[in-house]
């Protein structure tokens, strides 16, 4: 063996422990959610329900046209499957809590690897079983008339994985320092319904008050909804931002951007853990 081989050999060690630490975790999130069938009923029925009802009830009230030239229902589909992505994605870093609580999250903290590793990996598992969930209800496409082929399918999934890192990283963030499972629900509901409901998943942000119309453009999902949206309904009206209409991928360079600072913020936050 060359003198030059023995570096190379030594740090391929640290590098392989941290790729199968990202892959431990990854698969322990998918281990938790075929535990839960529980958790994949709720995440389902949820987003239903609102279609179901919010679509019929409100679709009523606007008309046939009323949702940017789109039956409300269909309008809203893209926003629901954003919202079921959304609240995955912020509930998923209960796990971390979770962990911290009994322990388990100490022992992962004193192994031999590095922090990004650990939050790598709870990203990644966290994105993909928010991605799983929100892609069930694609089946109900074709009953309330969104038209779907490979193109749309392939830009949602991308869409959705974008949106799903970010709002994982952001769930990490927010849970890195909350100690009681009760005050993670507390602050994740404060965080959730406002990102919701400033998304434009429920509603057009055209001709909004200005305040109104800052707020959600200052909301990182408002850019995963309307880049989820035009991928199903090309005809829905775009999001503009400065008078300038915001390209599709304008909508994911920022949700990318975002996913990056908060999963960086997230490492930082990790490695000053005890």
């Amino acid at each position: 063996m060359t003198a030059a081989a023995v570096p190379s050999t030594r740090a391929a060690g640290p590098m392989l422990r941290n790729v199968r630490t990202i892959r431990m975790i990854w698969f322990r999130e998918l281990i938790r959610l075929r535990r839960m069938p529980t958790r994949i009923i709720s995440s389902i029925a949820q987003p239903i329900i609102f279609l179901l009802v919010m679509g019929a009830g409100i679709g009523s009230l606007v008309g046939d046209r009323g949702a940017g030239g789109v039956s409300y229902q269909v309008f809203i589909f893209p926003g629901i499957l954003a919202m079921s992505i959304i609240t995955s994605s912020l509930f998923s870093a209960m796990s971390i809590v979770w962990d911290r609580e009994f322990g388990f999250l100490r022992e992962m903290l004193v192994a031999p690897v590095t922090r990004g590793s650990l939050v790598l990996g709870k990203a990644v598992g966290g994105g993909t079983v928010s991605v799983a969930q929100g892609l069930l209800l694609i089946v109900f496409a074709p009953f309330i008339g969104v038209s779907l082929n490979p193109v749309r399918v392939l830009g949602l999934v991308i869409a959705l994985l974008l949106l799903a890192f970010a709002l994982t990283s952001l769930g990490i963030v927010l849970s890195s320092r909350i100690n009681r499972m009760e005050s993670f629900q507390m602050v994740m509901s404060l965080v959730m319904q406002p990102m919701i409901f400033l998304s434009g998943a429920v509603f057009p942000l055209t001709s909004l008050p200005t305040w109104l119309a800052v707020l959600t453009r200052l909301n990182p999902a408002t850019y995963g909804v309307d880049l989820c949206r035009r991928v199903l309904i090309p005809e829905a009206p775009p999001l503009t931002l400065f008078g300038q209409v915001v390209p599709l991928w304008g909508d994911a360079a920022i949700i990318l951007a975002f996913g990056a600072v908060t999963l960086a913020l997230a490492v930082k936050l990790f490695a000053n853990a005890e």
